[in-house]
């Protein structure tokens, strides 16, 4: 979205940006609520709020796995369809429609591309919540964050700018790529350890 909604291309196609960044932010959490609502429902009827430890072994695996896959990708989707938004949406509808469809789409996370297993992992993690309450608090997170880095772009005004930008977000993809693997490998760890150390604790 940072190519798409930004102060430059809003003021070409008369639109606010304010207005459609806005809708963007909102449609995330509302996408990300969404998922989680549903993640927390599974985990309900699945009863995995009494999971315990096994619960949070099976979530640290996960994220440990999720972070070595992603590591080893070199650029390739985490497992997840092809589907991206329609971009034909700019020129056809108002800015704060298109802002919402598409953080509902993105927030929601699982149905566009799946760009890191970080996504399996928050899903994961709502459903082993056993709440749809605790789930869409989870949900939430997870769809703002996506969406907050559209708000780099506010203060561009001018084409070469963005240019600019783009620029130098390619120059640290890679180090932020491997900083959000390193942070998920460490949360999967420290999630192993909570767990190792809840058995070992005499009840």
């Amino acid at each position: 979205m940072l190519a798409s909604i930004t102060p430059v291309g809003e003021s070409a196609r008369r639109q606010p940006w304010i207005v459609t960044v806005t809708a963007y932010l909102a449609g995330s959490a509302a996408g990300g609520a969404a998922v989680g609502v549903v993640a927390g429902a599974i985990g309900v009827v699945l009863g995995a709020g009494g999971w315990g430890v096994p619960g949070l072994v099976l979530l640290g695996v996960v994220a440990v796995l999720g972070a070595v896959s992603d590591a080893r990708r070199r650029g390739a989707a985490a497992p997840s369809w092809r589907r991206q938004v329609d971009e034909r949406w700019l020129t056809t509808y108002r800015g704060w429609v298109y802002g919402a469809g598409y953080g509902l789409q993105l927030g929601a996370g699982v149905v566009t591309i799946v760009p890191s297993a970080v996504t399996y992992v928050a899903l994961l993690a709502a459903v082993l919540t056993g709440s749809p309450v605790v789930g869409a608090v989870i949900g939430v997170v997870f769809g703002v964050v996506r969406a907050l880095p559209v708000l780099v772009a506010g203060v561009l005004r001018e084409g070469h700018q963005l240019q600019r930008l783009h620029r130098r977000l390619d120059a640290v993809r890679r180090p932020v790529g491997h900083a959000s693997v390193g942070a998920q490998f460490v949360v999967g760890t420290l999630v192993l350890a909570v767990a190792t150390v809840s058995t070992a604790v005499p009840t």
